[in-house]
């Protein structure tokens, strides 16, 4: 069983996924961090980012996220064509690593974008995590340690949670870490009645 888990920046999806991960049986794809290391290794993206973004694109060998970042967050058209060139690869990684995996794994996989990138379709079950916007603010300015104005740069350019929320089989709102984990606990068991019947 694959349960995608989105969610808007700093909404706490990793957290969740963290939860997930302490019980048996499952295992865990960040589909962020997969796609960071795809950018970094495969040389087809390279080539592709770099026709599309210029030389810069890449310093000493590693992308150069600063300069892709000032690209793409004021500009939707580059971003999307970002997305053209990385998604599609890990799509494919993804289903490599769903295959490696026991039929009954809880497959936990946490994208940002799920539905924006349409990945919601690989998906038995869709959590969508809340968490109110001010919280947000201060989760990602305190961890990242970014400006107010580059959150919500962020913010602007994902789907909201009411489109989100639509979508999804669950929501999960996190404010409180206990309360989350004892939520995660609740959705876990009825997910693994569900998995039999997968």
């Amino acid at each position: 069983m694959i349960v995608g888990i989105t969610g808007g920046i700093g909404s706490g999806k990793s957290y969740v996924a963290e939860c997930f991960l302490s019980y048996d049986n499952t295992a865990y794809y960040h589909a962020d961090e997969e796609a960071k290391k795809l950018m970094n290794e495969s040389q087809e993206i390279k080539e592709k980012i770099i026709l599309e973004f210029g030389s810069e694109a890449y310093k000493n060998e590693e992308l150069n996220r600063s300069y892709i970042a000032s690209q793409v967050f004021d500009n939707p058209g580059r971003l999307q064509k970002l997305n053209s060139i990385v998604h599609p690869a890990v799509k494919s990684h993804f289903q490599d690593f769903v295959a490696q995996k026991e039929a009954s794994t809880i497959i936990i996989y946490e994208n940002a974008i799920l539905f924006e990138a349409k990945s919601d379709q690989q998906c038995d079950i869709v959590i969508t995590v809340i968490a109110p916007l001010e919280d947000r603010i201060a989760r990602v300015t305190s961890r990242d340690g970014v400006t107010r104005e580059e959150v919500m740069k962020r913010v602007n350019n994902q789907w909201s949670d009411t489109q989100k929320k639509l979508l999804s089989n669950y929501i999960i709102l996190n404010i409180s870490k206990k309360e989350t984990l004892l939520k995660v606990q609740d959705f876990y068991n009825i997910l693994t009645k569900k998995s039999l019947l997968f």
